[in-house]
């Protein structure tokens, strides 16, 4: 891990991630399943498939149990039932999950290869997944997205402790190059590999 910063706030930070996600979610129609996203080669329902494998992920690995169906980063592309229906037990499932997890814990299971994290970066990691496909979705449906410089700027803290061993496994892009004075969102979403200004 690199960086020195943490985040105190990590549990509110994650409460921000989640809602971001189910909003995004509970805005996509049928219609919308099929479109392209900022995720190369899936669609929207490919993403939010594979947002919801990466929930499930985080809490097996608080909890002990069952983890997702289907391997997340292969996703079928096929719903078996409305986005929001799908997601919403996955997030309670998570929250009840981090509860169990305390404030100073030093060494909370993920499902990242790098193992176990003190409590704010393994929760800050599981807030970044969430908020960055919240706005993955909302960008390819044409919705608002709910990507704040608020919830950005904690959650670049993170990326900047974890990403760069995860960029070999493929599941970041590199980075892209930031213009001086950019906001806090085109900063965080260019370190991620993802283009602020990406449309349709």
């Amino acid at each position: 891990m690199s960086g020195t910063s943490t985040i105190s706030d990590w549990r509110a930070v994650l409460a921000d991630a989640h809602t971001a996600l189910l909003t995004a979610v509970a805005g996509v129609g049928t219609q919308d399943q099929s479109l392209r996203t900022p995720c190369e080669q899936w669609s929207v329902a490919q993403v939010i498939q594979h947002a919801t494998g990466d929930q499930m992920a985080f809490t097996s690995a608080i909890t002990g149990g069952p983890g997702p169906s289907e391997n997340p980063f292969t996703p079928s592309g096929q719903l078996d039932g409305e986005p929001r229906s799908l997601l919403d037990p996955v997030l309670v499932a998570s929250a009840e999950a981090w509860a169990t997890v305390e404030d100073d814990a030093n060494a909370v299971a993920t499902p990242l290869p790098q193992g176990p994290m003190p409590a704010w970066l393994a929760g800050g990691a599981c807030a970044l997944d969430a908020a960055v496909h919240a706005w993955d979705i909302a960008v390819a449906t044409g919705q608002p997205s709910a990507l704040t410089p608020e919830l950005a700027r904690p959650l670049l803290i993170v990326a900047r402790n974890i990403v760069e061993p995860l960029r070999t496994y493929g599941a970041y892009a590199p980075a892209l190059d930031t213009d001086p004075g950019a906001d806090d969102v085109t900063v965080l979403l260019h370190y991620l590999g993802r283009p602020a200004t990406w449309t349709r």
